[in-house]
């Protein structure tokens, strides 16, 4: 049931505020609030403590982890010219996924309590708070969830020699992106592929909501027809 006189208030604990706001959700989380103060989610501590995540914890968490894989796969007798095609095949469908997952889970419309909930802390938070610098990764908690299926369907699709080293190019691959995604709220590129990439990506925060679903490459938006308008130029 949609409560339309509902209000959040953004001096409490959000997130079992937001299922309330039905079906006027999207419009909600889709005004972003553009400061670097990080709002409080959950008003038990562990559970807030768990949703901030600084970015040097992706690296140094899971290279290891890669570095580990690479090592199994070397154990196993790989060849150095199949870890290496394994690991870039890896790193290519991370490209994919992270795209998919970008485009088709963490922008579903949701108007129920418990849609509009799980949203928010998927994605939805992002986009209201793009500028909280401790929620622009993913905690490595929820990552190793999400890793555990992941092994288990490329563990059945690959060789087992070959199936650490794709993990590792998948992993690798999502290191880069959580960092670039961090680089490109708080770094400052003035031109090349990092400054296009920053671009699209605040297009697609504070402009045009439904293009740019890339991070690290804008490759599958142009496959797809999702890339953001460059700006017209302005004449002189």
């Amino acid at each position: 049931m949609v409560n339309q006189g509902y209000m959040v208030d953004l001096n409490k604990p959000l997130v079992f505020q937001v299922g309330r706001l039905g079906e006027a959700y999207d419009e909600w989380v889709h005004q972003p609030i553009v400061s670097k103060e990080t709002p409080r989610f959950f008003a038990n501590g562990v559970l807030e403590f768990m949703t901030r995540t600084p970015w040097w914890t992706i690296p140094m968490v899971w290279l290891p982890v890669v570095c580990w894989l690479i090592s199994s796969s070397m154990k196993n007798g790989l060849p150095p010219y199949h870890l290496a095609a394994s690991l870039i095949a890896g790193v290519c469908f991370w490209t994919l996924l992270e795209y998919s997952l970008h485009r088709f889970l963490f922008h579903i419309k949701t108007t129920g309590y418990w849609g509009n909930t799980i949203h928010y802390l998927l994605h939805g938070c992002h986009h209201k708070h793009p500028m909280d610098g401790l929620r622009l990764v993913f905690p490595p908690a929820a990552t190793a969830i999400v890793l555990v299926p992941l092994w288990n369907v490329i563990k059945l699709l690959a060789p087992a020699s070959c199936a650490p080293a794709f993990l590792a190019g998948s992993l690798l691959g999502y290191v880069i992106y959580d960092c670039t995604h961090y680089y490109l709220h708080y770094g400052k590129p003035s031109k090349g592929v990092p400054h296009d990439l920053k671009r699209n990506h605040m297009n697609h925060h504070f402009k045009i909501q439904d293009k740019g679903f890339g991070i690290t490459s804008a490759f599958w938006d142009r496959i797809f027809g999702t890339l953001p308008p460059k700006p017209a130029k302005k004449s002189s």
